[in-house]
């Protein structure tokens, strides 16, 4: 992969965020969604996996950089198995953050911090299968457990949009009735704990690592609070890279980032392949 439209960022802000990484990456993070960004999505979230070319190029890039941090909604123990992050040589430098930051999984020790579980998730988890039920959910609606969260996914219905939009509201009254915040995204609407975000967990981890410059990809409205950091950040002074990881199924990106990022690129394909060329241009230290 050699510079191109696909490399070259098409904004000012993006090209200095480039730069900074380049011109220092001992001093940069690449931050990473996972769904959608490093792995491709499926019907059943079970089965996604890590493109086969991800782990084997952040392999080679992380020891380049400051950190390289995997952001993500799945638990972060889901995330690091479904990825096979662990006990990878070069990864020593990985950190997953799940759950939108409220749980932390460090490479260089695989220990795994997690907080206690917000009382509303068992409360909601009980009540949804009656809320679908009165709510005339059609065939293929299917909910997800992630343990401190609870997903409604209409991916399989025969009108995902349809469904999710006459859903929204008797989920967002669910969450609201039991202290839970609303997350949407790509049929999909996650009901999870307040207070925790992307860009809250992002922000955090760019300074704990002392960042010098970040560049953060991602596909789906969960991380546009991760993006709005990324361009504070950058009206404060700290370089950033914004890269929105479309589909390649025929469908449009989430024109919500496309229309925010920086760079976009064909799927985790553009992602990994726009990782590749980062190792192509940094040297090893």
């Amino acid at each position: 992969m050699g510079s191109s439209d696909t490399t070259e960022p098409h904004t000012p802000a993006g090209r200095a965020g480039l730069a900074a990484l380049l011109a220092a990456p001992a001093g940069a993070v690449v931050a990473l969604d996972f769904d959608g960004t490093l792995a491709p999505i499926v019907a059943d979230p079970e089965q996604a996996r890590a493109h086969p070319g991800a782990v084997p190029v952040l392999a080679r890039l992380a020891p380049r950089l400051g950190a390289v941090l995997v952001l993500t909604g799945r638990p972060a123990a889901t995330a690091v198995r479904l990825g096979g992050f662990a006990d990878v040589p070069g990864l020593e430098h990985l950190v997953v953050l799940g759950h939108y930051g409220a749980e932390r999984w460090d490479a260089a020790t695989g220990e795994l911090v997690e907080p206690p579980v917000h009382p509303g998730v068992p409360a909601v988890r009980a009540e949804l299968p009656r809320l679908l039920a009165e709510s005339n959910a059609p065939e293929g609606t299917w909910t997800e457990d992630k343990g401190r969260s609870v997903a409604v996914h209409t991916r399989r219905t025969a009108d995902p949009d349809g469904t999710l939009a006459a859903l929204r509201e008797p989920l967002a009254r669910l969450a609201a009735a039991h202290g839970l915040a609303v997350e949407p995204g790509r049929m999909v609407v996650e009901l999870r704990p307040p207070g925790v975000d992307k860009g809250a967990a992002l922000a955090d981890f760019l300074r704990e690592r002392g960042a010098r410059s970040v560049l953060y990809a991602g596909d789906d409205l969960g991380d546009l609070a991760a993006y709005a950091t990324v361009e504070k950040l950058r009206a404060d002074g700290l370089p950033g890279l914004l890269v929105c990881s479309g589909p390649v199924t025929g469908e449009p990106p989430v024109r919500e980032l496309a229309d925010r990022a920086d760079l976009v690129v064909p799927g985790p394909a553009g992602v990994v392949a726009l990782l590749e060329w980062l190792c192509s241009v940094i040297p090893a230290r």
